[in-house]
């Protein structure tokens, strides 16, 4: 058993893999602050909840843009579980080779990403992560790490509408069933949504044409990821566990 945990800017994603299969998985808020037991303990009721003893764990890695975090939630998995955690960073192998102008600047989130989906689809591929921010990764066929995007991400967007004008409410981010808006809450989904298509599809035409891959695979993964793939044909595949999968990968790799 191996358990993995992806720290990002909006959630703590913890997952449970019995070999390659996931086999449970919840989110924290990262927003609030914890003490080490009180990461301790969500941890051990995971384990509780799918039947699994501390001393059933192999390991335990760890994927995280919140330096903060870091110390109570490391102190509360070695304490409750007895285990020091792998940390994607430096010194880890990962099969992917960054040959981008400062490969220090590249996130451990997208190099997780790009590592699953190198492994599970091959290259050249487009990994596109919609979290808080939107990412877009192109991993060419030799495993090279050797172009990143950043964009805001949808969340982030609609975030600023509403706390940046006086009039504009807070709104369930959700494709309406026209572009066509009539009232303030489907002008603002429609803006949002489908000016993350349009951002999306210019963006991967773009990639496409630029590095001279036609045939470049693009594969998109975060939790509203699912919305924009399901209304564009330029995402051929949606792989919500991306990155949960590429840190189960990336332990593979660099266990003893």
């Amino acid at each position: 058993m191996l358990l993995v945990v992806d720290v990002g800017n909006t959630n703590i994603t913890f997952g449970l893999y019995n070999k390659k299969k996931l086999v449970g998985s919840f989110r924290l808020m990262t927003g609030t602050p914890r003490t080490s037991d009180e990461f301790g303990l969500a941890v051990t009721d995971l384990l509780k909840y799918n039947n699994v003893k501390a001393t059933e764990l192999e390991g335990v890695i760890i994927s995280s843009v919140v330096p903060g975090v870091m110390h109570s939630l490391t102190g509360g998995i070695e304490r409750f579980l007895d285990k020091k955690p792998m940390i994607v960073g430096p010194g880890l192998k990962t099969g992917i080779h960054i040959v981008t102008e400062n490969p220090k600047e590249i996130g451990p989130d997208r190099i997780v990403d790009a590592v699953a989906a190198y492994e599970k689809y091959g290259g050249p591929v487009l990994v596109m992560d919609f979290g808080t921010a939107t990412t877009y990764d192109l991993i060419n066929e030799k495993g090279e790490f050797v172009a990143g995007i950043t964009a805001p991400g949808i969340k982030i967007s609609a975030k600023a509408l509403w706390e940046d004008t006086a009039k504009l409410p807070e709104v369930e981010i959700k494709k309406p069933d026209s572009i066509l808006a009539q009232n303030t809450v489907t002008s603002m989904q429609a803006g949002l949504v489908y000016g993350q298509i349009g951002q999306t599809e210019y963006i991967v035409r773009r990639v496409k044409e630029e590095a001279g891959l036609s045939e470049m695979k693009v594969v998109a993964t975060g939790g509203l990821g699912s919305i924009i793939a399901d209304e564009t044909d330029v995402i051929e595949v949606y792989d919500r566990g991306l990155t949960l999968d590429g840190l189960r990968i990336i332990f593979e790799k660099n266990k003893k």
